[in-house]
């Protein structure tokens, strides 16, 4: 008969070994690999548009979702590229977390990540990562994420609300329930501080259905 302890350490095994897979040191890893699964059922996380290939390169496709970039031209009068190309979005950004660490006060981002194996950890961990159209992760930068009820859409019929002044940005409902899981996972692994007003904003997100 097969033992059991040595049953419930196979099993154990076999229910880490993907996790521990999936552990990078860099966000360049995470991201070759992050492109690599993506797969038919795949959406951006603030428009739900759904993601093709132009060879292996990954882009939106607008004509499922509605979307419609905010600025089309760029200021020296080109295509705007990041309007048509997939991104890989840091939902908790990498400015809120690696502020909270003394790398980012001497030199940060690139600092941080010549200095601090955690924040490499942190900003190359794939739960805190979702795929974006680029123009939108442009947009949204270091913004919390908050309500605004009164701010316009601006990215065609992509239900997403950025506020430039305020600096917040307001998700679709179908996004809320990732993002505060991201911002909770974030939280537990690597002690990520969460404000008051954005530590009940996500619980109420936490039970958002899609």
């Amino acid at each position: 008969m097969f033992p059991i302890p040595l049953f419930c350490l196979f099993i154990l095994l076999c229910c880490t070994q993907p996790l521990a897979a999936h552990t990078f040191t860099s966000f360049y890893q995470a991201k070759k690999h992050l492109n690599q699964q993506l797969t038919e059922q795949s959406k951006t996380l603030y428009c739900g548009c759904d993601i093709n290939r132009v060879g292996k390169k990954p882009v939106p496709d607008p004509q499922t979702c509605g979307y419609q970039p905010r600025n089309p031209i760029t200021r020296s009068g080109k295509p705007n590229s990041r309007a048509t190309r997939i991104e890989w979005e840091h939902i908790v950004s990498a400015w809120e977390f690696g502020h909270q660490l003394q790398c980012w006060q001497s030199g940060g981002r690139a600092n941080c990540r010549k200095v601090s194996a955690q924040f490499r950890r942190m900003e190359a961990d794939p739960r805190n990562l979702a795929p974006a159209i680029g123009e939108i992760n442009g947009d949204r930068s270091n913004y919390r994420f908050g309500m605004l009820p009164d701010t316009p859409y601006k990215h065609g019929a992509c239900k997403v609300k950025i506020d430039f002044k305020q600096r917040v940005i307001e998700p679709p409902i179908y996004a809320r329930q990732q993002i505060a899981k991201a911002y909770f996972y974030m939280q537990q692994t690597y002690g990520l501080k969460i404000s008051e007003k954005q530590q009940k904003l996500f619980e109420v997100w936490a039970k958002t259905e899609h």
